[in-house]
């Protein structure tokens, strides 16, 4: 790896502003190496290697290069769409140039990415479209003759929310399989062609987990075989598996099945059968509407047996074997109908798929492990109310187990990744929640940047109030408002909770001069390409921009967090691991809770520096990192910026910085 990386390697010969990184090149020895060992190392698992590389290592090339140069099979899992076309459409064709030989690479998404031709051809001669999806449709039409993926990623124009896309992506629980007329073209069965002769396999963590779970239940697999697995972004693990391995029904997955029989009724049967589908369809959804409306109509997420104990155990089985028959009678007819046309047997199975789903979360304590199909592993069941509609869930409470049975018994060797996958400099919360053993090794590559010189970090004085101030918001809202006039906007404030951030947001706008981009109010790629294209706005997001941004230069000089991100402890998932591991012994807020706060955060910080000619303040508004013993935690998993607890320092950087810029 020496020879890629070092100061006159193949990388400096061919990029003329390359910077050797001693960590870079480290870790890219580490993989080497495990990919090497790892024929030779006997034990129940394959080997593991977890690696934090802070940003500005160059992680990606650092694992890239040794899986290339490996020979083997190798898939390489992403968090999100947008790293995976990074990986495939920036840094594969790098490496490539640099090698001066072809990967063969192939980046792979769920199904849901790619049009589905036998349902784009429905829906076209359907006739029924609107003058606004006509346009969209006939772009499509230019976008076939051309593509060769059929990726909607290619359609850059598509809104994020487009009405028309999920009418005719190719959604697996609506495919005819080998009975589809389009089987032939489909760009879902070239794509499974393409990936056996593939040695690099670039998908992300949703598609990899759903080729897990798909293979512990005996239904075959999506991925083909592969010697090892590379996870960037390694600390979703968990929370991916957690929903891949659980089950869940809800009233929108039954309508959606209902609408789609409706549907393949209107377009394979006389009006005599399509009239009998239409009344057992209305039949049905009133049986689930009434199903819904058992549940209280407070939005938010509830535990399912403390609502169960509320009936008789007689009262509440009656309402969901109704609920059950009902759908096993539409499986029942959908069966019937497979001569009138493709696609009945999909639905049939869609069908019993649902009723399976609904008994087991529903009826826990009446089926047997066997039975439901979730033998192995504790589960905490819960129900969320939303608008529309009510979901019930199975999920399980630990996945360390199922991770080791499913995972690393099955790869010779498997790399963990992130900027941040430790807790106040040690692995202990990623070591438990992942089931890594002591044979496991563990490496460390902070981040090359010079946040001792070119950063600040902000938090209030003592006299600040602490979040469970009456007067916190209001506070936040006066001081952030300081901070941004200081750094001219060019601000992302991230917010804990919706609330707060349109507290926040509504006081900026009234309060700023410069424009106040809010999430929510418009597409997240658009909101952030306004960011970036200004020199002066301001961004106030909650969730998803915690991670994932990366806006380099003047345009993001100050990130901004209004407090700890601890989550919400009355999440039922979130209570059952806090309350099993205090039943172990341990003690849930230090082992659980504060560990992913700190990860969470450090995800924020890190959205500052993103280059090694970035500089800028980060803001955490939250006095409790000195008040509270935890917060010594925090600090330590912080970089190394100069902490200041006066705003006039900010002032003084900021101005150092417009001269420097001069």
């Amino acid at each position: 790896m020496s020879d890629f990386f070092s100061p006159t390697g193949l990388l400096a010969q061919y990029l003329d502003d390359f910077e050797p990184r001693d960590g870079q090149r480290a870790m890219s020895e580490a993989v080497a190496a495990l990919i090497h060992d790892s024929k030779e190392y006997e034990q129940e698992h394959g080997r593991i290697l977890v690696v934090e590389a802070e940003t500005g290592i160059g992680k990606t090339l650092a694992y890239l290069v040794p899986a290339i140069e490996s020979g083997q099979r190798v898939v390489i899992s992403t968090a999100t769409l947008n790293l995976q076309d990074q990986i495939m459409n920036k840094e594969i064709p790098l490496i490539e140039k640099v090698l001066g030989k072809k990967v063969p690479a192939l980046c792979i998404k769920g199904r849901q990415n790619y049009l589905c031709l036998y349902r784009w051809y429905q829906h076209r001669s359907t006739g029924q479209q609107s003058l606004f999806e006509e346009k969209e449709i006939d772009s499509i039409d230019d976008w076939l003759i051309t593509t060769e993926t059929g990726d909607r990623a290619e359609l850059e124009w598509l809104s994020e929310r487009s009405p028309l896309w999920p009418k005719i992506s190719a959604h697996s629980n609506q495919c005819l399989g080998g009975d589809c007329p389009e089987g032939a073209l489909c760009f879902v069965n070239q794509l499974r062609k393409q990936a056996g002769s593939a040695s690099v396999l670039i998908v992300n963590h949703h598609l990899f987990f759903s080729d897990l779970a798909i293979r512990q239940a005996g239904y075959g697999e999506v991925l083909p075989r592969y010697e090892g697995v590379i996870f960037d972004e390694a600390h979703h693990i968990e929370n991916v598996a957690t929903s891949f391995f659980g089950k869940s029904f809800s009233q929108y997955q039954l309508i959606d099945l209902l609408a789609d029989m409706e549907r393949q009724a209107e377009q394979d049967l006389d009006p005599q059968g399509t009239e009998r589908i239409l009344a057992m369809a209305r039949g049905l959804k009133t049986r689930t509407d009434e199903f819904a409306s058992l549940f209280p109509a407070s939005v938010g997420k509830f535990h399912l047996k403390e609502f169960i104990s509320q009936f008789s155990q007689s009262a509440w089985r009656t309402e969901v074997e109704l609920l059950a028959r009902g759908i096993q009678r539409m499986a029942e007819e959908a069966g019937l109908m497979q001569s009138a046309g493709d696609g009945w047997a999909t639905l049939e199975n869609r069908a019993l798929e649902l009723r399976s789903n609904l008994l087991s979360i529903a009826l826990p304590d009446s089926l047997s492990e066997q039975q439901t199909g979730m033998e192995g592993s504790s589960f905490v069941y819960w129900y969320e109310r939303r608008e529309r509609s009510v979901a019930i869930s199975a999920t399980p409470i630990n996945v360390d187990n199922l991770l080791q049975r499913t995972l690393y018994r099955t790869v010779e060797w498997c790399v963990l990744t992130s900027a941040t996958l430790s807790s106040g400099g040690n692995f202990s919360y990623m070591r438990k929640r992942l089931g890594l053993d002591d044979s496991v090794e563990f490496l460390r590559f902070p981040s090359p940047f010079d946040y001792q010189n070119r950063t600040k970090l902000y938090i209030p004085p003592l006299s600040f109030p602490e979040p469970s101030d009456q007067n916190f918001q209001q506070r936040v809202a006066e001081q952030v408002t300081e901070i941004l006039k200081l750094s001219k906007g060019r601000g992302l404030v991230l917010c804990t909770s919706f609330r707060g951030m349109e507290h926040l947001a509504a006081h900026l706008e009234q309060e700023l001069e410069y424009p106040v981009l809010v999430q929510g109010r418009g597409a997240r790629n658009a909101l952030l390409k306004s960011f970036r294209e200004t020199n002066n706005s301001v961004l106030v997001a909650v969730a998803s921009f915690w991670e994932g941004v990366d806006v380099q230069g003047d345009s993001l000089s100050c990130v901004i967090i209004d407090k700890l991100p601890f989550e919400v402890p009355s999440d039922p998932v979130i209570q059952a691991r806090i309350e099993s591991i205090n039943e172990q012994g341990g003690n849930a807020f230090f082992d659980f809770q504060v560990p992913r706060a700190v990860l969470t955060l450090r995800q924020g910080v890190g959205r500052l520096m993103r280059a090694a000619t970035d500089r800028g303040v980060i803001a955490i508004m939250d006095v409790r990192l000195f008040t509270k013993g935890y917060g010594r935690r925090f600090r330590q998993s912080l970089p190394s910026s100069p902490i200041v607890r006066k705003l006039s320092p900010i002032a003084d950087f900021f101005a150092s910085s417009s001269s420097e810029d001069k």
